[in-house]
């Protein structure tokens, strides 16, 4: 699917995969670079998991990042802002992995290997840098920094971005860039955080941003849209017994089923959906 739409941008490719996993272990995704700095970044990586009470139970690196899977108890939101503070953390989730890096999608498979990857539902997203720098922390997916298992892809842009920033940040929550599709995920968290169900927090969200914008967001268990009222940012979809699968474009789509005619749907103007995973 990325493949197909390879013309929206040559620059960075990312994926946030939901795979195998458990309540007890943490499998966190760092970006580290190569080199002697690297070295140093995994080292750093470690000495916060051991001050952290954190059991390191493996690592691995690939590319330029570094992917460890850890047991830890305590509260996850102090635990993620601690261990962003050893390196640049991509994800942490039970089931999540985010794997983003320069590259065609191709390209980033070949490196981290990710058609070997089994799960239920993930997102993918393909980049063209128009208002930041050429670099995998700047690629999507992004993860709600602080929260387990939340991840968004995000097309448009949010311009009460500072008001919403600014108010989370005074409930104690962090930002580790500006971009906007992260400030979304951290505010569809702590509405689930809170109780809220994710259409709720995705019906939420078009009332409280103001824009134009199409995001997918997933969590362990869910993936939802939601697209604002002016439809600028194009979205379709389709779906059959057997998968759900949305797309920028519908030219995505037909890599799924080649040689098929789809009967495919665009989400109207100020609606928002979820589906969840059978458990």
């Amino acid at each position: 699917m990325l493949d197909g739409c390879q013309h929206r941008g040559p620059d960075s490719t990312g994926f946030a995969l939901y795979g195998a996993g458990d309540a007890e272990t943490y499998r966190l995704r760092f970006y580290v670079g190569t080199g002697p700095l690297a070295e140093k970044s995994v080292q750093r990586i470690g000495d916060v998991l051991a001050r952290e009470g954190a059991q390191l139970l493996s690592g691995e690196r690939v590319g330029g990042s570094y992917a460890a899977s850890v047991r830890h108890k305590g509260p996850v939101q102090k635990f993620a802002y601690a261990m962003e503070h050893a390196a640049k953390l991509f994800s942490l989730g039970h089931r999540l992995e985010i794997v983003k890096d320069e590259g065609t999608a191709h390209e980033v498979d070949e490196r981290y290997h990710l058609g070997k990857v089994e799960g239920s539902h993930g997102l993918g997203h393909v980049r063209l840098a128009t208002e930041s720098a050429v670099k995998p922390e700047a690629a999507h997916p992004f993860w709600a920094t602080g929260f387990s298992d939340i991840a968004i892809v995000h097309n448009g842009q949010i311009t009460n971005y500072w008001k919403w920033r600014r108010r989370l940040e005074k409930l104690g929550f962090e930002f580790r860039t500006d971009n906007d599709s992260e400030l979304i995920a951290v505010y569809l968290a702590k509405k689930l955080s809170g109780g809220a169900s994710l259409r709720q927090a995705l019906s939420d969200s078009i009332e409280d941003m103001d824009g134009t914008f199409s995001f997918l967001v997933s969590t362990e268990t869910e993936i939802g849209y939601a697209k604002d009222r002016l439809a600028a940012k194009p979205m379709v979809m389709v779906e059959t017994d057997d998968l759900v699968a949305i797309a920028s474009e519908e030219v995505s789509l037909n890599r799924l089923f080649p040689g098929q005619a789809l009967s495919t749907r665009e989400p109207l103007p100020g609606t928002i959906g979820t589906w969840s995973r059978s458990i």
